[in-house]
């Protein structure tokens, strides 16, 4: 009799426990957490990390810094404090914690000191520090700063009377890059470099010129030279391609430069023994992709060499080892993030897969590492059914060890829909062309669901097999979800990559839809139940798919370019077209800007369409929405224009406009699934 008791109890639990894994659902969302910007310890002993989470109140991504050790145990908040923390870094002998905390007055340095655990801020900052970095005895740190400067005047207005309401004065500006996507208005001025003491006190602007000096900073192992990349170039505002790697004398400011091609090169860290400088950068082709390449030089600017070209690849995140034998580095290689190592003698070999997790809304490329003095590496770690954790992988091990699950009280009761890599061939040419299926969950195969194509932003980008919120969401609403990383995407290589060069959108479009045929083929997706969705690349393909046929049921167009000759001269990066996307300028290149652009095709589409953009879009602007959407409804096609107040270009920053963007495109899909009509 109690045998039977406990095995009714048991299956009781049982079903209670399935009964309560529920699917993936919006306000899931503000119970997500993920690990961003691991920095481990000198002596690999602990890592600190800014841990990330959605507050539900204030509508916004948050984060804390907080500590574990190596194996797992005594995982801790670094303090007390309930505010933003971020930018955290070891001192050499790993004693102290340097990191930027916000106040009511904006961002500071702080210092937490790991024996006692008390905290103590530094400055009294005009204006937020980046880019904090240890001098090697500790006794000071480097950080980059804007320093304001007066805008140009053109009028001067008689004064106002005392209480007089006035409209506000205008804003004028002079500069080629004056507004930014999610920033606005950028106020006049440069970004320096500045030193303080470790212990608090004055700091010290050691740059100067009206030229920006900002990324990443190395100090010379003496600590009398900060290395940094900077475009001083007397044509810098036109030249923006182009930076070179200098070095500025610590007492005296003398500036001198260690490299001179037209090129990116950037991120220098001196090696630990004080010979070598390594950077990353290209020969400047102009081109719409080109690999970035880890290159080292000698202290003094001499013998400069690549020694990645044998991978075919974009490095970035370098850090040398101990012995100045060769660096660490992050690369993507077919949609996955990777961790290499490359010796002074250019032999490449990878340590671990599956970096990324720290951009949530859709399955981007992201993440990083951090490598301690006895080469253990601290990473984010992440696949498609959780965000960023962190993971450890020392040398002695051969596989990583995941030490933190910080969705596991969430994501252990809910059921994912299952991600699935494909393969198939290119009709054009017969590349290769990977993509990724999402299964709705709980999926049976023996019914049919509706299939929708989910295309990348970029296009200079890459989506992976990684956690995504929007990709799990559209599954959870029943959907089949295909994301796929046609020509043009990162992670393929560079002849791939570049292939968008003056013809975008072009094939990609093919390898496009040569994957939804090839779901057909599998049985997945079906000609009269085909979706198709996608946000700024991915909007102007979605928008060029409806354009070329009429195989869809309804699209949904998010923040698109229509037009490539409006579109270039009003957004905020309107200088970075030319040549590099499209030969010439747009009034030099008239017919080619418009071959290219979806609007040239909007008296073709049939398809009922909804079109969505952030009302302070500055990159892909609300006009290049407008324009589709007043086409269509001159022409009398269904759709309706969905425009987010407050949103940028990413949309998804705030949490609630993530949400607003699925809840909006899955309600219009579900208006035209054939398979919801008895509902």
């Amino acid at each position: 009799m109690r045998r039977l008791l406990l095995l009714l109890l048991a299956t009781g639990a049982l079903q209670f426990s399935t009964a309560q894994k529920q699917n993936f659902s919006y306000l899931d969302i503000f119970d997500l957490q993920y690990v961003s910007d691991p920095q481990i310890s000198p002596n690999g002993e602990w890592v600190v990390y800014r841990r990330m989470d959605y507050d539900i109140m204030k509508d916004r991504s948050v984060g804390n810094l907080w500590l574990v050790k190596a194996d797992g145990s005594q995982h801790q908040k670094m303090t007390s404090r309930e505010v933003s923390e971020s930018s955290p870094v070891w001192s050499p002998s790993g004693d102290r914690i340097a990191f930027s905390s916000s106040t009511n007055e904006g961002s500071e340095i702080y210092m937490y000191w790991v024996t006692s655990g008390k905290i103590a801020k530094l400055t009294q900052l005009p204006f937020s520090p980046s880019s904090l970095t240890w001098s090697p005895n500790g006794k000071n740190l480097a950080f980059s700063m804007n320093v304001p400067k007066a805008p140009p005047v053109i009028a001067k207005a008689p004064k106002k009377p005392k209480g007089a309401e006035w409209a506000e004065a205008p804003r004028i500006t002079d500069r080629v890059y004056h507004e930014a996507d999610g920033r606005g208005y950028i106020k006049p001025g440069f970004n320096h470099i500045f030193i303080i003491s470790s212990e608090g006190g004055a700091p010290r602007q050691i740059t100067s010129g009206d030229w920006h000096h900002r990324g990443t900073l190395s100090w010379s192992t003496d600590g009398s030279k900060i290395y940094f990349s900077a475009n001083r170039n007397e044509n810098w505002e036109y030249d923006f391609r182009n930076s070179e790697i200098y070095y500025v004398e610590v007492q005296n400011g003398k500036i001198s430069a260690l490299t001179d091609r037209d090129g990116p090169d950037y991120s220098p860290q001196i090696s630990p023994n004080g010979k070598y400088i390594a950077y990353i950068g290209i020969e400047d082709k102009r081109e719409a992709y080109q690999v970035r390449k880890l290159h080292i030089m000698n202290a003094d600017g001499s013998n400069k060499r690549s020694i990645t070209d044998t991978l075919d690849r974009t490095v970035s995140n370098i850090h040398w080892d101990a012995k100045s034998n060769g660096l660490y580095f992050d690369y993507d290689d077919k949609g996955n993030g990777k961790i290499g190592y490359v010796s002074l003698s250019g032999e490449i070999s990878k340590l671990a897969d599956n970096r990324g997790g720290t951009i949530l809304g859709r399955p981007y490329g992201s993440g990083s590492h951090s490598v301690s003095k006895n080469g253990t590496i601290a990473y984010t770690n992440s696949r498609p059914d959780y965000p960023s954790d962190l993971a450890i992988l020392s040398l002695k091990a051969k596989t990583p060890k995941k030490i933190t699950a910080l969705n596991k009280a969430l994501l252990d009761y809910r059921t994912l829909g299952k991600v699935e890599e494909v393969w198939y061939k290119s009709s054009f040419d017969g590349r290769d062309i990977q993509g990724w299926v999402v299964y709705p969950p709980n999926y049976d195969a023996t019914k049919k669901y509706p299939f929708m194509v989910e295309n990348h932003g970029g296009p200079i980008a890459n989506y992976g097999d990684r956690f995504s919120i929007e990709m799990q969401l559209y599954a959870s609403a029943g959907y089949i979800v295909f994301y796929p990383n046609a020509r043009g995407s990162t992670s393929y290589g560079e002849e791939f990559g570049n292939l968008l060069l003056n013809n975008y959108p072009g094939q990609d479009y093919d390898d496009t839809m040569d994957g939804v045929d090839h779901c057909i083929k599998m049985g997945i997706a079906h000609e009269d139940q085909l979706f198709v969705t996608g946000g700024s690349a991915g909007g102007i393909m979605s928008a060029w798919m409806i354009g070329k046929n009429k195989r869809f049921e309804a699209a949904v167009v998010a923040k698109p370019v229509m037009n490539w000759i409006s579109k270039t001269l009003v957004a905020d990066n309107y200088f970075g077209y030319a040549n590099s996307r499209y030969s010439g300028q747009p009034w030099e290149n008239f017919e080619g800007y418009w071959k290219f652009s979806p609007l040239s095709l909007v008296g073709n589409i049939e398809t009922p369409t909804m079109v969505m953009v952030g009302m302070n879009d500055l990159r892909t602007p609300p006009s290049e929405a407008k324009q589709l959407y007043h086409a269509l409804k001159l022409r009398k096609i269904e759709t309706v224009l969905v425009e987010i107040p407050g949103a940028s270009h990413g949309i998804a920053n705030k949490p609630s406009n993530l949400i607003t963007k699925i809840a909006h495109t899955v309600a219009w899909f579900d208006k035209y699934r054939t398979d919801k009509e008895n509902d």
